[in-house]
């Protein structure tokens, strides 16, 4: 988890007052008092915790944005991979929003897009985790990922 979040911290802005421990610790709180069965396998585990650690980003953006009204945020693009390299906060909740949106129209789509995108997952690694093939993974995620470009381009212009 320590690695994951890790991860997840060099993409974010570099005066972030979160550090990768607090965000494992933030994560596992919410995944210990989980209800559910416990998890099958290590992907699972970290699929679970990507989603937990993508709330917790997601909350602190909104604390954040809520302090600051929106002042002085810059849009910036999303590399091919849909990264969120040096993101500031308003980008974080526009991923999340376009997620969000994405899981009520496809689930798994969502699924796929939230593992590979803030969990950093492999397409083999996120069909064993949803129990699919990776040929379903490889052709949700090419369409999960237009999807989300058009999304986040739209906000980024309305």
């Amino acid at each position: 988890m320590r690695g994951l979040a890790s991860n997840l911290m060099r993409r974010e802005r570099t005066d972030h007052t979160l550090q990768p421990t607090a965000l494992v610790n933030e994560a596992y709180l919410r995944l210990a008092h989980a209800k559910g069965s416990p998890w099958e396998n290590r992907v699972h585990f970290l699929g679970a915790a990507a989603h937990g650690m993508r709330q917790v980003l997601a909350e602190h953006a909104r604390r954040r944005a809520a302090a600051k009204r929106g002042g002085g945020w810059q849009r910036v693009k999303l590399d091919e991979d849909l990264g969120l390299s040096k993101a500031p906060d308003a980008l974080i909740l526009d991923v999340e929003r376009a997620l969000t949106r994405l899981g009520r129209m496809d689930a798994r789509m969502a699924q796929i897009a939230e593992l590979r995108v803030v969990g950093g997952m492999t397409v083999e690694e996120v069909a064993a985790h949803l129990g699919v093939s990776a040929r379903t993974v490889h052709n949700d995620w090419r369409i999960a990922k237009m999807w989300l470009a058009r999304e986040l381009m739209d906000e980024g212009t309305g």
